[in-house]
């Protein structure tokens, strides 16, 4: 069954009324709040792969980052998901923050499978899974090759990785390159109504954006375990929340439609006054939303 959620039309008036005075609070304690996290290696084939772990005996979330990203922007998410009672798992992708490629392993595999050996590793059976922007092609890929170790699949952000032709063509019309790929992170990936508003929080997302790729050459991308399709993805039938942001320049409303409209079970959300970035922009209706449906499943 299909949903697209309107609550969230109302909540934002008053969540926006306070919303540069919420954030810049949230940017200036966040990261001062209190964690028990586990944060170390996992030796995984080819990469030491560095993650944080909650613990405990929560249901297991597991947050993959932006290509502008590491484990390290899930400030907001991290404590309010450990406040609900879930354990959280938030990981270094390889070629990002600090995991450490191991240049005699094989390289480069597929995000995919580098979650399913970290799954195993921690011994854990089903999660819900949270991919935001480049994470979702991997909570995609995850999806369809391995989708008896989820619970749920959370998709915000993203572009998803469809190879369609078509689908290519339309992001060819909507980002045109060269130009829109010199603009700076920031303006890809932040909205014009947040960055006018919270400045100090743009300026902690572009810390965070550049300090996120490993040092040293960058290590070859990695692919998918699978061509990624609408027609793939309409064999999806985990429960499914997607999400993005009103002012998103690569995944805006009527693109998220596209997605919404192949995943049967699936439900969607537009965050009001947001980019690329909601779980950053937005942290409070995103977080909100994020934890109303996993709760449901």
């Amino acid at each position: 069954m299909r949903r697209t959620n309107r609550w969230l039309r109302c909540l934002v008036f008053g969540t926006i009324l306070a919303g540069s005075l919420c954030h810049a609070a949230s940017t200036r304690t966040s990261a001062q709040a209190p964690t028990l996290a586990r944060e170390t290696y996992a030796e995984l084939p080819g990469v030491r792969l560095w993650y944080k772990d909650t613990g405990g005996s929560g249901v297991p979330v597991v947050l993959l980052h932006a290509a502008t990203g590491s484990s390290r922007v899930w400030e907001y998410q991290i404590p309010a998901f450990t406040a609900s009672g879930y354990r959280v798992i938030a990981y270094d992708r390889r070629g990002f923050g600090r995991s450490v490629i191991d240049p005699a392993g094989k390289q480069p595999g597929t995000g995919a499978d580098d979650l399913q050996a970290l799954l195993n590793q921690l011994g854990i059976d089903r999660v819900h899974l949270l991919g935001t922007a480049a994470g979702g092609f991997v909570a995609f890929d995850f999806a369809v090759a391995f989708p008896q170790r989820l619970r749920s699949l959370v998709v915000a952000n993203s572009i998803g990785g469809v190879q369609d032709e078509e689908y290519l063509e339309l992001g060819r019309r909507i980002r045109p390159a060269p130009q829109f790929d010199a603009l700076p992170p920031e303006f890809r990936e932040l909205g014009p109504s947040y960055r006018a508003a919270n400045p100090r929080g743009t300026e902690r997302w572009m810390e965070l954006e550049r300090t996120n790729r490993i040092q040293g050459p960058p290590p070859p991308a990695q692919t998918m375990r699978n061509r990624i399709t609408f027609s793939l993805l309409e064999g999806i039938t985990l429960p499914t929340l997607l999400i993005t942001g009103d002012a998103d320049l690569y995944d805006p409303p009527s693109v998220l439609r596209l997605f919404s409209a192949r995943i049967k079970n699936s439900e969607s959300v537009i965050v009001p006054e947001a980019g690329h970035s909601a779980y950053w922009e937005q942290p409070e209706i995103f977080n909100q939303t994020v934890l109303d449906f996993i709760r449901r499943h």
